[in-house]
């Protein structure tokens, strides 16, 4: 345990993660946390549309069902 308390590297036996690994975790929680809110802000766009064309509807429909599907595969 003397050896783990000295070392801050990953050992994969004690558990002991170290700064690296963390900040990489840190980055990689941050950037999904980014794209998820990026996801949301687009849909809460084409929700506050308004169209009477059809076609416009069509597309906002579409859209919003592709970025809904994004928003489950980060999920």
């Amino acid at each position: 345990m003397a050896i783990a308390a000295q070392n801050p590297e990953l050992h994969a036996d004690t558990g002991i993660v170290n700064e690296e690994a963390r900040r990489l975790a840190e980055q990689k929680r941050a950037t999904h946390a980014r794209q998820l809110q990026a996801l949301d802000l687009q849909r809460q766009n084409i929700l506050s549309q308004r169209t009477s064309s059809p076609t416009r509807r069509a597309a906002l429909e579409a859209a919003l069902s592709q970025i809904d599907g994004e928003i489950e595969g980060l999920s």
